[in-house]
């Protein structure tokens, strides 16, 4: 039976904008330089200040990668993050300030150090025999993972192999069952005020790498099942491992509640019309009215927005309005808001190649001071390769928070401008054709209210005759541009990469 009395109340699940952080790197709250749990219960009034209702974090659990994806031990916190108890007074924390957390899982995949790997190699006689993939029915080579890997070097010249858990196995599937139960209600009360508000899955397939198919029906919808058994309210978002893909088989086949826009980030990133309107068509018209898009610019796993725009501020004001008024859920990469920047680098066949896209986030003008994350500049042969971090650029929240006209301060009108028009959240998504090439226009509305959002995607003046719904006559709500309606037109004079707004 499901499971009652949740105590906390979180924001409304289609009213959330979710804050994206790769932890290590966000704030150090014990001078280790590794940023960690207690660090991010330090700065929930920055991110309440900022607008964000949700929090994502990467893996929690030991590994011997930075990044932590790739466990030794799911059960146990990685030490540098922290301890069980500095988890949950962070949980706890969150749901107080009606806020909600979300945790990102891979338990696809295990490394050498794991007890399923240790105790079942080479031993048919373990209870773990079969909980991991092999090559030989001796069980002497544990199988490959993503890519036909075995392993990885980390950034710090430390080697560790790696192995694909084996899916299909009952006891895997209970073990799963009784990890994620854990993290849904730690101590087992029914109140959740200590527990996930869901979860995010990395690399979700319905055939794993090409070694287990079936898995949505095998594996994934089994589990999350369960889990909705136990807190109803859990939302589940995967990452598709195919990111081209829409995930509206993941909504079907794969019982998840959200899918991230894949494509739609990528059309963004492009600045040409065509696509982006190709992309919000195809991303919002096919979802399921009881599923939801995940709206990002950028995440650990890509190059920073900023980079690709070569810091064009405009450009990254008009990214930001995308990301926030195009409705689904949107989602925030930590340090995105200030504008900065990084792409993955050429460092020969280690995971420090994303580095640059998971820096310190820049706290100080200076980019020194308290709870600077700077552990990849402790040790490892790449430590003095990342340059990221500029004094005095303009980049840090520190320069930009009393600055009108920064990004940051942007970032938080835009939120504002979300939360005041429950259209953009819970409304109907709808294209609207206009006469230039370059300008990109769209409508949600819901019953009366309606809000418009048109952009100028070029570098260049331009004015557009946009085609409205109906006649209802519009304010305007951002933006400046000068504007004309007659019936159900309204003619709009978009500066270069201008954004006009209009209720």
């Amino acid at each position: 039976m499901p499971a009652v009395g949740i105590r906390h109340s979180p924001t409304r699940s289609n009213e959330e904008i979710i804050y994206h952080i790769f932890q290590r790197s966000f704030y150090d709250s014990n001078g280790d330089m590794q940023g960690d749990l207690n660090g991010i219960r330090l700065k929930l009034d920055y991110l309440q200040k900022l607008g964000v209702t949700a929090i994502l974090l990467t893996p929690l659990y030991q590994s011997p990668f930075y990044h932590n994806y790739f466990a030794d031990d799911f059960k146990k916190i990685d030490p540098t993050y922290g301890t069980i108890h500095d988890y949950l007074m962070l949980i706890k924390e969150l749901h107080r300030r009606g806020m909600k957390f979300y945790m990102d899982m891979e338990t696809q995949y295990v490394t050498e150090d794991h007890i399923w790997w240790k105790d079942g190699v080479n031993n048919l006689k373990s209870p773990y025999a079969d909980y991991i993939l092999y090559d030989d029915k001796a069980h002497t080579t544990p199988a490959s993972i993503i890519f036909n890997l075995h392993g990885l070097l980390g950034y710090d010249s430390v080697y560790r192999r790696i192995t694909t858990v084996n899916l299909y196995n009952k006891g895997v599937q209970e073990y799963n069952y009784r990890l994620f139960k854990f993290w849904v209600d730690p101590n087992g009360d029914g109140k959740f005020d200590d527990g996930v508000d869901g979860f995010r899955l990395d690399h979700m397939m319905d055939n794993l790498d090409n070694k287990e198919p079936d898995l949505f029906t095998k594996f994934w919808r089994p589990l999350l099942g369960k889990l909705k058994q136990v807190n109803p309210r859990l939302k589940i978002v995967a990452e598709q491992a195919q990111w081209g893909s829409l995930g509206l088989d993941y909504f079907k086949n794969g019982g998840v509640d959200r899918v991230f826009a894949f494509r739609l980030a990528f059309a963004i990133r492009s600045f040409k019309k065509g696509q982006i309107v190709a992309a919000a068509d195809s991303t919002f018209l096919a979802t399921p009215a009881n599923k939801q898009q995940v709206v990002f610019l950028e995440n650990h796993d890509t190059p920073r927005f900023s980079y690709g725009v070569k810091g064009n501020i405009d450009q990254l004001k008009l990214g930001a309005a995308l990301n926030l008024l195009l409705g689904g859920v949107p989602s925030i990469y930590y340090g995105q808001e200030l504008g900065m920047s990084g792409t993955n680098a050429a460092l020969g066949a280690t995971d420090a190649n994303d580095i640059p896209n998971r820096s310190a986030f820049e706290w100080y003008k200076s980019d020194q001071g308290k709870g600077m994350a700077y552990w990849y500049k402790v040790k490892g042969p790449w430590r003095n390769t990342f340059n990221n971090d500029v004094p005095n650029d303009g980049i840090s929240l520190e320069e930009e928070q009393d600055d009108p006209n920064s990004l940051w301060n942007f970032y938080r009108k835009m939120i504002s401008i979300r939360k005041a028009h429950r259209e953009i959240s819970k409304g109907t998504y709808q294209t609207l054709t206009n006469s230039s090439t370059d300008v990109f226009s769209f409508t949600r509305y819901l019953g009366q209210r309606e809000i418009v959002v048109a952009v100028n995607l070029s570098d260049k003046p331009l004015n557009a005759d946009i085609t409205l719904r109906n006649a209802a006559r519009l304010k305007e709500v951002f933006g400046g541009a000068a504007h004309a309606q007659s019936g159900n037109h309204i003619n709009v004079s978009l500066p270069a990469y201008g954004i006009e707004v209009l209720n």
